[in-house]
């Protein structure tokens, strides 16, 4: 693509103001800088296309689960839904148990037939079939596929060399940058679109590893798997999700990133299956009051709510610890730590950066092997209260409520685990700083700052400690029915 002269566009700019009558428009545009929008993406089209590929997957379903089940994913109440569903329910009736079509995109990634694509795509299929662009079709074996990332990776034999696209690094795309894509929209066949990253790091709850390249080039149902490329020609996301209302594009679509996928991709045509690193802790995310209460002065890093005692990290952390740094890797959110242990090979040794006791510590790990069992760096009415006083409650009036400690009575009165450490809450007002945190009666709290409680009296006096200093938060450690979890309590006055 040739872009547009210098001069040209000064030309074009100063006619429009001149057509807007507007002489501060002329001294503005003296000022600004050009960001001309490509003037074609033929060529670009032109040059990638033929490695896109259609891919059709066949499932068995019985008539249960194939009451809704169409040949293409048109969204309800579309024209081709109101055209289409009269002849598929009349074929339902015939066909009970059948097989259905399953439509996606691909790209081809080497020369000898490798395609790339959604693990959605293809799961569970009986047969996937690969169309190329000029229409040669193609049996494709599955090579491999990772549900955590969606990926997947097929091998089809053309008996020839075939044309295929290589991955750029997203990590250089920027909201803004120009972006393509190409697919099989509604099985439509190759189809491109144009248009920006919109924005980065998108965590839409699909898994564990969240982190989407978002764009505006109009994705729809049966583009997933495809690619997105950067004007160079190089692919630097791969079509997975839509956001819309009624199935159809409305401008915001997310793309996994080539860097997250290249590994994925690597170790899927190497052993079919991916190994990631396993760390063996529990984290939150930091939020500005938990930051306060720790003395952090930025709101960053992955906070270790819980460490599994036979973790790789259970003689390295401790609940209460902020990991900031992995590896040289800044930790800006909590979502980063559980992508970076994965794509850590395990019986790696790694340096950590982290905040306890109020300073930084560098501290070494030997990252472990995830079992399909475990997870990355996991992120996740009461009548007693008389007896509970008579046992020792006390009421705090800052928190709000009151304790008692975790002893024999207290376990069966609250229905406590056996191992239950801390002070139990017995009582709490619906308005207190702890109710607006979420706990409740039966909780208990194991931790305040950087220490462990085992007595009512402990709360009582480190609260006033904290007033005292002129600190108006505090982190506690409250365990309820077995999930541990961080939280910043305002204190109220006494």
């Amino acid at each position: 693509m040739k872009p547009p002269s210098s001069s040209g566009r000064r030309a074009k700019r100063l006619a429009a103001a001149l057509a807007a009558g507007s002489f501060a428009s002329l001294a503005l545009l003296g000022q600004a800088e050009a960001y001309p929008a490509p003037d074609s993406f033929a060529d670009l089209a032109a040059k990638v296309t033929p490695a896109v590929v259609n891919i059709s997957s066949s499932h068995k379903i019985a008539e249960a689960e194939g009451q809704q089940a169409m040949p293409f994913e048109f969204p309800k109440g579309s024209p081709f839904d109101d055209l289409f569903r009269p002849f598929m329910d009349q074929q339902r009736q015939h066909h009970p148990n059948r097989k259905v079509m399953s439509l996606g995109s691909g790209f081809i990634i080497d020369a000898s037939g490798y395609v790339v694509t959604n693990n959605h795509v293809i799961d569970d299929a009986s047969d996937i079939e690969v169309t190329t662009t000029d229409g040669k079709q193609y049996p494709a074996k599955l090579v491999g596929t990772d549900p955590k990332t969606d990926l997947a990776v097929l091998k089809i034999d053309a008996k020839q060399s075939l044309p295929f696209v290589t991955f750029g690094d997203s990590d250089k795309e920027r909201v803004g940058d120009w972006v393509m894509a190409v697919g099989n929209p509604f099985g439509l066949g190759g189809t491109v679109t144009a248009g920006i990253v919109s924005a980065r790091g998108r965590d839409i709850n699909e898994g564990p590893f969240d982190d989407f390249l978002q764009i505006d080039a109009a994705i729809n149902q049966g583009n997933s798997g495809g690619p997105t490329f950067s004007t160079n020609g190089e692919v630097i996301g791969i079509n997975t999700a839509i956001a819309s209302p009624n199935g159809g594009s409305v401008g915001i679509g997310f793309a996994i990133p080539s860097n997250m996928a290249k590994p994925v991709i690597e170790a899927l045509r190497e052993h079919g299956s991916v190994e990631r690193g396993w760390l063996g802790v529990q984290i939150q995310k930091v939020t500005p009051d938990l930051a306060k209460a720790m003395g952090l002065q930025e709101t960053q890093g992955a906070l270790v709510a819980g460490v599994q005692p036979e973790g790789p990290a259970a003689k390295v952390l401790k609940p209460g610890d902020v990991v900031v740094s992995y590896n040289g890797q800044t930790v800006e959110d909590m979502r980063d730590l559980p992508r970076l242990v994965a794509n850590t090979r395990p019986e790696t040794k790694v340096e950590l950066t982290v905040w306890r006791n109020h300073e930084m510590q560098r501290v070494s790990v030997v990252i472990g092997k995830l079992k399909a069992e475990e997870k990355v760096a996991s992120t996740d009415e009461d009548n007693g209260d008389n007896q509970a006083a008579d046992q020792g409650g006390v009421a705090v009036a800052s928190l709000g409520a009151s304790f008692a400690p975790v002893n024999a009575d207290t376990r069966r009165e609250f229905n406590l685990d056996d191992n239950a450490k801390g002070v139990v809450v017995t009582d709490i007002d619906e308005d207190s700083p702890l109710a607006a945190q979420g706990v409740s009666t039966g909780d208990i709290i194991e931790r305040i700052g950087d220490h462990e409680v085992s007595k009512p009296e402990q709360l009582r006096q480190m609260t006033k400690e904290a007033k005292a200093n002129r600190q108006d938060v505090v982190m506690m450690l409250v365990n309820h029915r077995g999930q541990e979890l961080f939280i910043a309590v305002k204190l109220a006055d006494a």
